[in-house]
């Protein structure tokens, strides 16, 4: 059985070795305008996701940041998560996935979530790819 990744640290290690990770999958750039952004009503969150969504399950080394892109970004399409979906794009990219690969991601999608779901990811995906160039 994986153990949880920050089973034993304290908060402050879990924030830490979050932000490591938060910054290696989405930039500098895009926590630093996220940090910049925080407010007092939304310090808690962002506390919140630093700790657990980046310092315990992105952390785990039961899968590898590929394998966590993919997952994200499938459940990102069903969930109709638009916004997310964009920066996990561009998280994948920067996570070593392909262009080719992400397109396989969207169109095993449309399978499960819908073609209208698939449908919204492609656009969205080519958006990205394109402001890459």
């Amino acid at each position: 059985m994986t153990r949880p990744a920050g089973e034993g640290l304290s908060d402050q290690e879990r924030y830490d070795q979050g932000m490591v990770v938060r910054r290696a999958v989405l930039s500098d750039q895009h926590v630093d305008r996220s940090i910049a952004n925080t407010t007092e009503f939304t310090a808690d969150f962002q506390d919140f996701i630093t700790r657990v969504a980046w310092g315990d399950v992105w952390s785990r080394p039961g899968l590898d940041r590929r394998s966590r892109s993919i997952a994200v970004l499938s459940s990102l399409i069903a969930l109709g998560h638009h916004e997310e979906f964009v920066m996990h794009v561009r998280a994948a990219l920067r996570n070593g996935l392909t262009q080719a690969e992400i397109q396989e991601v969207i169109l095993q999608s449309a399978i499960y979530a819908g073609v209208p779901a698939a449908n919204t990811a492609f656009r969205l995906a080519g958006e990205v790819f394109a402001e890459a160039e």
